[in-house]
C-alpha cells in the first residue's frame, strides 16, 4: 500500500434516515499522520460520518476507502487497525484503571506478554502508575478522558477516531489531552477529531466544516482564514448594542457579533467601501466609533461557510 496515499478517502458519502438526509454527498481526503478536525454544531452530521468511516454504519450512497480498505466491505479487517473514542467515556466504572486497560487489551486480542508490557507503558505514559487499582468511576472527568484515550490506543492503531472527546472536561484537561494527540500524530498515527470548540479547531493540521450534513469548507486553518481576507472588521463603540443595530442594517454586512466591548463584523464577499459606509451609519445613529480591518478567525470562517451553505440550500 502506498504510504503517501490518504488515510481516508470518501466520495459522495451520504446517509439518509427515512426522508431526513443526515450526511449529504460529502467528499473527504484525510492525509496520513495528520490531526484532521471535524468542526460543526450538534446535528451537523459529524458523528454519523465518523460511524460510516469506521464501518459501523452503512452509507446510503457513496464510496469509502480507509487505510486502503473498501468500507463497509472490509469493516471487520479495518477494526483491528483503528481506535474509536466516543464523546461518552466507554469505561467500566466498577473496574480499576489497570483492569480497564487489561480488558481492552483482551478485546483487541493482544498476546498476554505484549498486553502486560503495553498496559505498563500506558500506565506510565498517561500518569496512572499510582492509580492502577482506583475504580474508573471515581476518577475526575479529565482522568476518565485520559484513561479512555489510553484504552483506545492499547493496540497502537494506525488511525484514531475521536468523537467530541473533550465535551465534558475543563480547559486545562483539554489542553493536556491535545498534547497527547500531537504526540500520537508525531509517532505516525492519523487522527480524525470532531469538535465544536473553535480553539480546538485551530490546533488541527487540517479542518473540515460540516453544516446540516454538508461539507461547507475544507483546508488548513491558515488557508480557511486567508480566504476571508478583507472581510472582517473590528468596531470600538461606546454603546456596543446600539452600534450593533446600526451596523446590521448596512448593506453587505453578513453578521455582527459583540466580543467584550467591541463588535466583530463579517462582510459579504465582494463588498466595497464597507468601513466608510459603516462609519457613516454609526455617525447617523449618533454612535461615533473606530472601524479597522482585522485578520479573520476560524469563527468568522465558520459563520461565512454556514451562511453560504444556507444560501445554496435556499437557491
Amino acid at each position: 500500500m502506498n504510504g503517501d496515499a490518504p488515510a481516508i478517502r470518501a466520495r459522495g458519502l451520504t446517509r439518509r434516515f427515512g426522508e431526513r438526509v443526515a450526511v449529504d454527498h460529502v467528499d473527504l481526503s484525510v492525509p496520513r499522520r495528520h490531526v484532521y478536525g471535524f468542526l460543526g454544531p450538534n446535528g451537523s452530521g459529524k458523528s454519523t460520518t465518523i460511524r460510516m468511516l469506521c464501518g459501523l454504519l452503512t452509507p446510503s450512497e457513496g464510496e469509502i476507502e480507509v487505510l486502503g480498505l473498501p468500507i463497509p466491505a472490509e469493516a471487520e479487517a479495518l477494526r483491528r487497525r483503528i481506535g474509536y473514542m466516543t464523546q461518552k467515556f466507554s469505561l467500566f466504572d466498577d473496574l480499576g484503571v489497570r483492569e480497564n486497560l487489561e480488558f481492552m487489551a483482551e478485546v483487541q486480542s493482544l498476546p498476554p506478554a505484549r498486553a502486560r508490557r503495553r498496559v505498563d507503558e500506558l500506565l506510565a505514559e498517561y500518569r496512572f502508575a499510582d492509580r492502577q487499582r482506583q475504580l474508573a468511576g471515581t476518577l475526575s472527568g479529565g482522568q476518565k478522558q485520559r484513561l479512555a484515550l489510553a484504552c483506545a490506543v492499547i493496540h497502537q492503531p494506525e488511525l484514531l477516531f475521536l468523537d467530541e472527546p473533550t465535551s465534558a472536561v475543563d480547559p486545562e484537561s483539554r489542553r493536556d489531552f491535545w498534547e497527547k494527540l500531537f504526540e500520537l500524530a508525531d509517532a505516525g498515527t492519523t487522527l480524525l477529531v470532531s469538535t465544536h470548540y473553535m480553539d480546538e479547531a485551530e490546533r488541527c493540521h487540517r479542518l473540515a466544516i460540516l453544516d446540516r450534513g454538508r461539507l461547507v469548507a475544507d483546508g488548513t486553518p491558515a488557508e480557511l482564514t486567508a480566504g476571508l481576507a478583507g472581510r472582517t472588521l473590528l468596531v470600538a463603540a461606546a454603546d456596543a448594542r446600539r452600534a450593533q443595530q446600526a451596523i446590521a442594517a448596512v448593506a453587505g454586512v453578513a453578521s455582527v457579533a459583540q466580543i467584550g466591548t467591541s463588535l466583530r463584523v463579517l462582510l459579504e464577499a465582494g463588498t466595497a467601501d464597507a468601513a466608510s459606509r459603516i462609519a457613516a451609519a454609526l455617525a447617523r445613529a449618533n454612535q461615533p466609533a473606530g472601524v479597522e480591518p482585522v485578520p479573520a478567525s476560524l469563527e468568522d470562517v465558520f459563520v461565512a461557510a454556514t451562511r453560504r451553505g444556507l444560501a445554496e440550500r435556499a437557491a
